[in-house]
């Protein structure tokens, strides 16, 4: 299975709790006003990759994982195999989308791709919402939602 993905960052800990290695994932149709990555919007952005070789990057770093992007919930099919992979390394994983809670328990799909995450941060940026003392959210709107 490939995968679109526009950056890896190693160590992060700013996408969840302890050291990370966040996955941003090209793709987004929320476009939210105010997005601090708006280039992540194009789904033919970055690179295609196999799963398999994500998942080297992900042992050799032995880190937690958070996926991010773009909204990676709108590739259900690759959150659930990357997540089901990870846990099976004995490491849990965070999400990071636009859709709201709501919205993903109402489609098979999204909510069977959560099977083995962790958490979600979800719903949209609102810029008018924006606060900086939030810990792992850019704006008071977004909730995480632990599994």
């Amino acid at each position: 299975m490939k995968v679109r993905v526009l950056d890896i960052i190693k160590g992060t800990t700013v996408d969840g709790p302890g050291f990370r290695t966040s996955i941003y994932l090209a793709g987004c149709r929320h476009c939210c006003p105010g997005c601090h990555n708006p280039q992540s919007w194009d789904f033919e952005g970055g690179m295609e990759m196999e799963i398999d070789d994500l998942m080297e990057i992900v042992k050799e770093e032995d880190f937690d994982v958070t996926l991010s992007g773009g909204d990676p919930m709108y590739r259900p099919d690759v959150v659930r195999e990357i997540s089901r992979r990870v846990r099976s390394l004995g490491h849990h994983v965070w999400v990071y989308t636009g859709f709201t809670w709501e919205q993903i328990k109402s489609d098979s799909r999204m909510l069977g791709a959560l099977a083995d995450v962790e958490a979600i941060v979800e719903g949209p940026y609102v810029e008018d919402l924006r606060d900086v003392d939030l810990r792992f959210r850019g704006s008071s709107n977004q909730r995480i939602i632990y599994l």
